[in-house]
């Protein structure tokens, strides 16, 4: 069976718009494509371990790991362990380089659980952190050029080789998502490049 993985960012949920939107397009579209969307633990290491564990016994071919922000860092630490593909969706490229300026109370947007982001955090993030990535053709970076949160250049570089769909304008969300969600979706079901209607 083909699955797909959906990995939600720092402080959001399963029940974030991509997560839901993805869901109900399998569900309408490709009802024979499992779907799973852990709701993924505010500490890195936990995090990857419960990707890790949605992701055993399953043939990395049949495997396509999404991932939005800090999500596109855990599918890309995912893909580069298994061999499966990924998506990475704005994804936060290093992003331990980035967490420090966060350290101090946080809150869950849909769940409003709370916690400290510690250095521990970011000890574990720059842990788990590929240097770079191997056969780029696992990989589809989607990115927007006005994401407000992370600087798109840093992804377009660290995904050299991949197919890339750079969008102008947009934001951090990926306004575009809905035009790239059946193509995702078709990806999924093939063990390949990313299909040819992936904007460049």
């Amino acid at each position: 069976m083909k699955t797909i993985v959906y990995l939600h960012g720092f402080i959001s949920s399963p029940a974030s718009r991509k997560a839901v939107m993805l869901g109900d397009y399998l569900r309408g579209q490709a009802p024979d494509i499992e779907y799973l969307v852990p709701a993924l633990h505010h500490r890195p290491a936990q995090a990857i371990s419960q990707v890790q564990w949605h992701c055993l016994g399953k043939n990395p071919a049949d495997l396509l790991v999404v991932g939005s922000s800090l999500g596109g860092f855990y599918a890309t630490v995912v893909a580069e362990k298994t061999g499966c593909r990924a998506v990475v969706i704005n994804p936060a490229v290093h992003p331990q380089a980035h967490f420090g300026r966060y350290l101090g109370p946080q809150e869950n947007l849909y769940t409003g659980e709370r916690f400290d982001l510690t250095p521990a955090h970011v000890a574990e993030l720059a842990a788990l952190d590929p240097p770079a990535i191997t056969r780029p053709e696992r990989y589809w970076l989607l990115a927007e050029t006005a994401d407000e949160v992370l600087d798109y250049r840093e992804a377009v570089a660290y995904y050299a080789g991949a197919c890339q769909s750079v969008v102008q304008g947009g934001d951090h969300s990926l306004q575009s998502f809905p035009e790239f969600v059946p193509d995702i979706v078709a990806w999924a079901r093939e063990d390949g490049p990313p299909p040819p209607g992936a904007r460049a």
